[in-house]
């Protein structure tokens, strides 16, 4: 029987309920990087220093660990050295955000926000076609999920 929904966004929301909780982060994660790739890049130095600003030193570290591979020196696992290193970063500075975003979005999660909240704001920024590509991904994963990945 072939599933329709009118709103990719509704086939997401759908799909995310009938999955379980590791497919569902899976799907959160990439919703998250869509997102990230929506950004304009007039903006994307101003959403980096908004997802630091909520990392904890852990992830701070991890993100300095990931500068440190990008060759922008020794890194320093606080805001200040990770917000000058940006630039610098080039064509990598989305995958920073991203990085930084996804730690957010981990934490975000383990404080209590639910997972179809989270999903339900990201999903709201994305473009169409985003969507569309966010739709499907959310079918192979609740393929994935079906065939007995371990949930």
């Amino acid at each position: 029987m072939p599933l329709c929904f009118v709103d990719p966004a509704d086939a997401i929301n759908v799909i995310s309920e009938s999955i379980g909780r590791e497919a569902r982060r899976q799907l959160i994660g990439e919703a998250l990087r869509a997102w990230v790739d929506e950004i304009p890049d007039e903006e994307l130095e101003t959403q980096y220093a908004r997802a630091l600003a909520e990392l904890d030193q852990d992830d701070l570290s991890l993100l300095a660990a990931w500068h440190s591979s990008m060759e922008v020196g020794q890194a320093v696992p606080n805001r200040d050295f990770l917000m000058g290193a940006f630039p610098s970063l080039g064509e990598h500075r989305r995958e920073a955000l991203k990085l930084a975003a996804g730690f957010r979005g981990e934490e975000v999660l383990e404080e209590g926000l639910t997972e179809e909240l989270a999903l339900e704001t990201v999903v709201g920024w994305l473009s169409p076609e985003r969507l569309m590509g966010l739709a499907e991904h959310a079918m192979d994963l609740y393929i994935w999920d079906r065939i007995g990945s371990d949930n």
